[in-house]
């Protein structure tokens, strides 16, 4: 764990190289006696959340396992964003019912966005879990698991206005080794209408700069090749040292991550347009290992359904941000999100939305039709009045742009060569290798000898499809 004490000298002055790899608990100690098993859903947040969970399980004398068979505890990560993840969920609880069954004495848990928002339901009505713990709650675990074992319900979805767990060191789970998320925020102050993350995951709060730092020193003396910064909106990123009163803004955080090492690409998510700005873009100008990537959620083309949104920008500015971006970062991809039939949306309006993918030239986006949320704000006051064979349809109309846009960028890419960080075989095949480049794009190429996993090398790329780029390695002359 990492010491909070917010000085220059808890940062490591010194990268080690020769340290690789990642362990499940510390050499000299006794491997643990009791398994857990736990699966995550959602966003980025709850992957790297299960990560903080792990490690403060294994201080309490737990280690991981991929059998939920051998499991003495079973943990789902949960998302609200959508119903349909909700669902999925209550599927796998009855599944982890009858293990539990074959395996008396297991414990489940219920974690993360759906444990806050369905807490009574869970415990009450189904009655399939052991604990319900809220995603500023873990550090209470062990005291929710002592209490399952004695046959009490474990239940804190209490949400804090200071917790971030910038003390506590993850164990990365199911990890390739080369690349690594670290939080640097948590919960949203960004009211959007459809969302549940203010009222599952609290107000925003900035983690320690020094800690995020430290944390990415370590992550590159074990080997770790890149990091993502992650929060549900990084660019409001702001930490003041209690001791000198400086502010630390996202763009300077950046910068500070990046001059670990050279070598540490450095990429983050997620971006609110109306927080991006020109420091954080001159940042990924001037260091090479800022990545040229940049996931910038539109949600709507257009301004009328985008104030419905609450998203606190119209058409027309964001697409001065675009603007922007490539002026300030001519090879910079831009990913988005977006939701189609959104409360009172017209047919003239997804146009607007079709018509925003080709201008942004988004490289992929992540695209839903509008599950209405409960206790939201669009749920208390809009109606959701779109069909859903039509919002099918305006998905599929939106998934048909986005892939003819997809493969218009990947067109572009022909016979261009970039520096790719290797992440492991193809999925496809052994022969092959795959890494992405700095614009997040994913590349597949045949080995060669001496290479391996957390290699640089340069690719030349010699054809494609709308998801994947191919290519062959060339020597750095041909770069």
């Amino acid at each position: 764990m990492y010491n909070n004490n917010p000085t220059l000298e808890n940062i490591p002055k010194k990268v080690d190289e020769t340290k690789q790899g990642e362990v499940f608990f510390k050499e000299g100690e006794a491997a643990p006696t009791k398994k857990f098993y736990i699966e995550s859903y959602g966003c980025q947040m709850n992957f790297s959340d299960s990560e903080i969970v792990a490690s403060i399980l294994q201080e309490s004398g737990y280690g991981p396992t991929r059998n939920i068979e051998e499991s003495d505890l079973i943990l789902i990560n949960t998302c609200s964003i959508r119903e349909k993840a909700e669902d999925t969920v209550r599927k796998r609880l009855r599944i982890f019912d009858k293990v539990k069954a074959k395996r008396p004495g297991t414990l489940v848990g219920v974690l993360g966005c759906m444990a806050e928002r369905l807490k009574a339901k869970f415990l009450d009505e189904e009655k399939l879990v052991d604990m319900v713990v809220g995603p500023d709650a873990y550090r209470d675990l062990p005291k929710l698991i002592a209490s399952a074992d004695e046959g009490h319900k474990g239940v804190n979805v209490f949400l804090s206005r200071e917790e971030t767990y910038a003390d506590i060191s993850p164990l990365r789970l199911d990890s390739n080794g080369v690349s690594a998320f670290i939080s640097i925020t948590r919960g949203c102050n960004n009211m959007c209408s459809f969302c549940v993350v203010p009222y599952t995951r609290g107000r925003e709060r900035s983690r320690n700069s020094f800690s995020i730092v430290a944390e990415a020193v370590d992550l590159y003396n074990r080997g770790y090749k890149e990091v993502t910064l992650l929060g549900q909106n990084v660019d409001s990123y702001t930490w003041e040292n209690p001791e000198t009163k400086e502010k630390v803004s996202f763009a300077q955080l950046l910068v500070m991550v990046a001059e670990v090492h050279p070598d540490l690409r450095v990429r983050f998510s997620t971006s609110h347009p109306k927080d991006i700005n020109d420091e954080v873009l001159f940042a990924i100008r001037d260091y090479e290992n800022i990545c040229n990537y940049i996931h910038l959620p539109v949600q709507s083309g257009n301004s009328r359904i985008l104030e419905k949104m609450n998203r606190t920008y119209d058409r027309e500015w964001y697409i001065q941000k675009i603007d922007r971006i490539h002026e300030l970062l001519p090879d910079c991809a831009i990913s988005s999100d977006i939701i189609t039939g959104f409360c009172s949306e017209t047919e003239e309006e997804h146009k607007d939305t079709l018509s925003m993918i080709e201008y942004a030239n988004y490289t992929m986006s992540y695209m839903f039709f509008y599950s209405e949320r409960p206790g939201t704000l669009a749920a208390k006051k809009y109606e959701d009045d779109i069909p859903l064979a039509v919002k099918k349809r305006r998905l599929v109309e939106i998934v048909d742009a986005q892939r003819d846009a997809s493969m218009a960028s990947n067109l572009k890419d022909s016979n261009k060569t970039f520096k790719v960080l290797i992440e492991g075989d193809s999925k496809r095949s052994d022969q092959d290798f795959k890494g992405r480049n700095s614009q997040n794009k994913m590349i597949i190429f045949p080995k060669k000898d001496g290479l391996k996993k957390g290699d640089y090398v340069h690719v030349k790329v010699t054809n494609m499809t709308s998801a994947t780029l191919l290519g062959e390695i060339v020597d750095n002359k041909e770069a």
